[in-house]
């Protein structure tokens, strides 16, 4: 296998499992605000029923959403073999914001939590990472998934 088919495979479970996890996280924020189910107090962010980081939180839905569905568009065009780069980098553009946003936010208020800084660090990471390998990778925007 050529290696210039490494960084998209893996390019496309880093976006899978990002986009998957951010709709599962609006999934349940969605049924916790409809008083559908509660969550334990452990895993919910600091002040989370306050109105102003209520505010916070949702403000960041309509960027998950696009960063998502792009994301989830180019894994499917990938895989059919259709030009995909284009959405790939922009969704990964989207994560890194909405990650550093997160993780900004939460050193301003000098706001400590594994979870919720682990996983936006993912958010910020992976497409520092991805970001460029993406726009060097010498293999044709229409290659074929592997």
């Amino acid at each position: 296998m050529p290696d210039s088919q490494t960084p998209p495979r893996l390019l496309s479970t880093y976006l899978l499992v990002i986009d998957l996890q951010m709709l599962l996280y609006w999934a349940l924020a969605c049924i916790r605000a409809l008083g559908a189910a509660d969550l334990p107090d452990e895993h919910l962010y600091a002040d989370y029923e306050a109105p102003l980081m209520v505010a916070w939180n949702w403000s960041f839905l309509p960027m998950d959403i696009v960063l998502s569905a792009t994301g989830l568009v180019a894994v499917y065009r990938r895989r059919a073999g259709l030009s995909w780069r284009g959405l790939a980098a922009f969704s990964l553009a989207l994560t890194f914001c909405a990650g550093l946003m997160a993780i900004s936010f939460w050193a301003i208020r000098r706001e400590f939590s594994w979870l919720w800084w682990g996983a936006n660090m993912v958010y910020v990471l992976g497409p520092i990472w991805f970001l460029p390998k993406l726009g060097t990778d010498r293999a044709p925007d229409l290659a074929p998934a592997s």
